[in-house]
C-alpha cells in the first residue's frame, strides 16, 4: 500500500532590504519616550534573498508519482512540491514567517520575554506561536533527559519545529537556554538569510541566580542537579546575534519596552506585513 510522501511546499520568498547597514544600534532603556532601550543592539543586514528552496524529506515506498510531482533524493525518500507556496500563506495573514531564538542563562528572564512579544504581536493583529524550553518536553520532547546528547536533540527538534511554523508564515518565538553557539548556529542554518533572529538575554550569572524562580540554581549548588548550566556546564554567550537586551534589574517593570524593541525589529524589517515575490522573466 502506498504511503503519500510529505513535503514541505516550496516557492519564492522574499527578504526584506535591512533595518541598518554592516553597523550596530545599541539602544537605552533609560528614555521609555524613543525606541532606545538599554542593552539593545541590532546587527543589521543588507542582503536581498529573492528566492529559497530546501529540499525536505519523506517516505514513499512506490516511488510511483507522476512526472513533475516529486524528486527523487534517495532511494525511497522524496521530495514532494506542493501548490501552496511560503509566500500565499504569508499572503494570506499578512505577514512574514521568522523564527525569533531566545537564548540566555536560567532565569534571565526567556520565557517572559517571549510571553510578552507574543502578546504585543497579538496587539497588532499578528499570528505567532512560542516554543518554550520546559513546555516542549513536555510532550514532543519527553523522551529526552538532560544527558549532553539529549539536550542537542531537544535543541534540534525546536529547531526544525520552529522552521515549520515559519514556512507556515508564522512568528516562532523559541525560548531556550540552548547554551552551544554549535547547536544555535544549526538552527540558524535551517532557515532562509534573515529569518533567523537571535535574541540574547544578556543578564549576568549571579543576578539570574539570585532569581532562581524554579530554585534550580539552589539544587544545583546542593549537587542534586549535574550538568547545570552556569554551575557546572558552560553557557556560550552569541557572538553576533541581531538582539541583545541586557536587564540586570531585579523586577520585570522594563518588560513590555524590551517585548516592543523586539516587534519594532520585526516591522522595521519587514516581518509584520507580508512582501510582493519579486521575479524577473527573461524574453
Amino acid at each position: 500500500m502506498d504511503v503519500a510522501a510529505v513535503g514541505r511546499c516550496a516557492g519564492r520568498c522574499y527578504v526584506s532590504p535591512a533595518f541598518g547597514e554592516s553597523r550596530n544600534l545599541r539602544l537605552s532603556l533609560s528614555d521609555s519616550r524613543s525606541l532606545e532601550p538599554a542593552g539593545l543592539k541590532f546587527r543589521g543586514k543588507s542582503q536581498r534573498r529573492l528566492s529559497f528552496f530546501r529540499r525536505i524529506m519523506a517516505t514513499d515506498e512506490s516511488i510511483s508519482a507522476r512526472p513533475g510531482e516529486t524528486q527523487q533524493i534517495n532511494g525511497n525518500i522524496v521530495w514532494h512540491s506542493c501548490p501552496i507556496t511560503k509566500c500565499d500563506r504569508q499572503e494570506l495573514i499578512n505577514q512574514k514567517g521568522c523564527v525569533i531564538w531566545i537564548t540566555g542563562l536560567s532565569g534571565s528572564g526567556k520565557s517572559s520575554l517571549a510571553c510578552a512579544v507574543s502578546r504585543a504581536l497579538y496587539n497588532r493583529g499578528k499570528l505567532s506561536y512560542i516554543l518554550d524550553g520546559d513546555n516542549v518536553r513536555h510532550g514532543l520532547n519527553s523522551d529526552l533527559s538532560f544527558k549532553a546528547e539529549d539536550r542537542a536533540e531537544n535543541i534540534r527538534r525546536v529547531g526544525e519545529v520552529a522552521r515549520l511554523f515559519a514556512d507556515a508564515g508564522i512568528i516562532c518565538i523559541a525560548s531556550l537556554i540552548s547554551p552551544y553557539r554549535k547547536e544555535r548556529a544549526a538552527c540558524r542554518a535551517l532557515l532562509p538569510l534573515g529569518d533567523f533572529i537571535e535574541v540574547f538575554m544578556d543578564v549576568p550569572l549571579h543576578v539570574c541566580e539570585a532569581r532562581d524562580p524554579k530554585g534550580l540554581y539552589k539544587r544545583a549548588r546542593a549537587g542534586e542537579i549535574k550538568g547545570f548550566t552556569g554551575i557546572d556546564d558552560p553557557y556560550e554567550p552569541p557572538l553576533d546575534c541581531e538582539i541583545v537586551i541586557q536587564n540586570n534589574r531585579d523586577e520585570n517593570s522594563s518588560l513590555s519596552e524590551m517585548a516592543e524593541i523586539v516587534v519594532s525589529y520585526l516591522d522595521q524589517n519587514g516581518y509584520l506585513k507580508a512582501q510582493a515575490v519579486v521575479e524577473n522573466h527573461s524574453t
